[in-house]
């Protein structure tokens, strides 16, 4: 017995060692309780997590502005430092596009998650990678490096971004714009009290956001930050829209109806791609005269004459190829789809408002064989670089895209401005 008595004395000091002063067995009891519980915990301990994160020693917090519901004016909020997870980048915003894409979620035209942090388009700095990033993404975005981000964040391993269709990405759309976060299920923004905020693709009107590696091209440095933060949606849109769903070729006539943001990169983009005919149709004066500083070769004022029998009459009485509708109204997408000659293609890139429906001659469309395309985007990883060459060697003009610029508090005046129809091209929120 007493070989036994010494054995049993001796595990029972061990176990009671300072190493090991939680017994095996109840330490896995916790471990699985804490396991159990996790899913209940996740958003708490994800704002526990970031509450004390800070970036080099740096500030631990960051403003952002933040949409509660509409007919509430926008409002400035300080938030914790958001963190990045493996594949995730943290960029310091250095500016953010002014989309109406934004708006209709802040007009309630989009259902949307909310409090959230709208800003899709932008540029920004490299600080930080999540943890367990591979070496590839630490390679190709060096820490410090410029970036343009696109508002499209593909995983890259779904069943369409494996076929090359990221602008079809499944987690995307299942995660970011039907409950506003990222493909984990959980935002990366939490007010200072720990609320948590939704993330509008990125939610890039913020002095600091995470953003999927996927969705990040180099930004050279001879371009300029702000200029270049409309890359990531309004060129990315028209690109994808002439690129994809036109498949454009060199020689091919195009009119564009309505000539914003959006409208006037398509104009630039047909440019690039040989166009020989860019007909702008808009209701504005100020913006016709800007498409044809970006290259159209005919202006219509749809207000003033009808649009569909005037570019008729340019093309011969045909139709043009393709007739991009960038508005995301009724009356433009009828208009888009009698402006194709047979045979042609009509680009539905604008978004709508729920339920907003729109007509066609259905005779027509079967016998004639005029095809109807939605564009919502670009592929990130494929094109967004080729995007940025557009820009480089100076065929995708972006100074004279831009048309105001401003700090991020006047961002609130930014998007009234545009609800009004105020904006002639595109705004930039300007936010380091």
């Amino acid at each position: 017995m007493a070989p036994f008595s010494s054995l049993v004395r001796s595990l029972h000091r061990r176990l009671l060692s300072p190493e090991n002063s939680t017994p095996r067995l109840l330490r896995r009891c916790l471990s699985a309780s804490a396991s159990e519980g996790g899913s209940a915990t996740t958003s708490a301990s994800a704002s526990a997590s970031a509450a004390g994160y800070n970036v080099g020693g740096s500030t631990s917090f960051m403003r952002g502005v933040v949409f509660y519901e509409p007919g509430r004016p926008l409002s400035i909020e300080e938030f914790q430092m958001p963190r990045p997870k493996a594949g995730e980048l943290l960029i310091k915003t250095k500016a953010c596009g002014v989309c109406h894409s934004d708006l209709h979620v802040m007009k309630g035209e989009l259902p949307f998650s909310s409090p959230c942090v709208i800003g899709h388009e932008i540029t920004g700095e490299v600080l930080e990678y999540g943890a367990h990033t591979d070496g590839g993404v630490k390679q190709r975005f060096p820490i410090g490096s410029q970036v343009v981000g696109a508002f499209i964040m593909p995983c890259g391993n779904c069943f369409y971004c494996v076929k090359g269709q990221e602008d079809l990405c499944e987690p995307f759309f299942a995660y970011n714009r039907a409950k506003g976060t990222l493909y984990d299920g959980e935002t990366r923004l939490f007010l200072r009290n720990g609320k948590p905020v939704y993330m509008y693709s990125m939610g890039g009107l913020a002095e600091y956001c995470v953003v999927p590696a996927n969705a990040l091209a180099v930004l050279p440095k001879t371009l300029p930050y702000t200029e270049s933060a409309i890359l990531g949606c309004a060129v990315f849109t028209a690109y994808g829209a002439m690129r994809h769903a036109a498949e454009m070729r060199a020689g091919d006539s195009v009119a564009v109806i309505g000539v914003g943001g959006v409208g006037s990169s398509c104009i630039q983009i047909a440019k690039a791609f040989g166009a020989s005919e860019v007909i702008a149709v808009d209701i504005l004066d100020e913006k016709l005269t800007n498409a044809k500083l970006l290259g159209a070769t005919h202006t219509v004022n749809a207000k003033k004459e009808d649009a569909v029998e005037k570019i008729k009459e340019i093309t011969d009485g045909r139709g043009v190829d393709v007739a991009v509708e960038a508005l995301g109204k009724a009356l433009t997408f009828e208009q888009c789809t009698k402006s194709v000659r047979d045979g042609g293609k009509a680009v539905m890139i604008g978004l709508a408002a729920t339920n907003v429906v729109g007509q066609i001659d259905i005779t027509r469309l079967v016998r004639r064989q005029v095809k109807i395309i939605g564009s919502y985007g670009a592929r990130a990883r494929q094109d967004l670089p080729q995007i940025v060459k557009l820009a480089e060697t100076g065929i995708f003009n972006l100074k004279n895209t831009i048309s105001r610029k401003c700090t991020i508090e006047e961002a609130n005046s930014a998007y009234d401005d545009l609800d009004k129809g105020k904006i002639v091209g595109r705004a930039v929120v300007e936010i380091s």
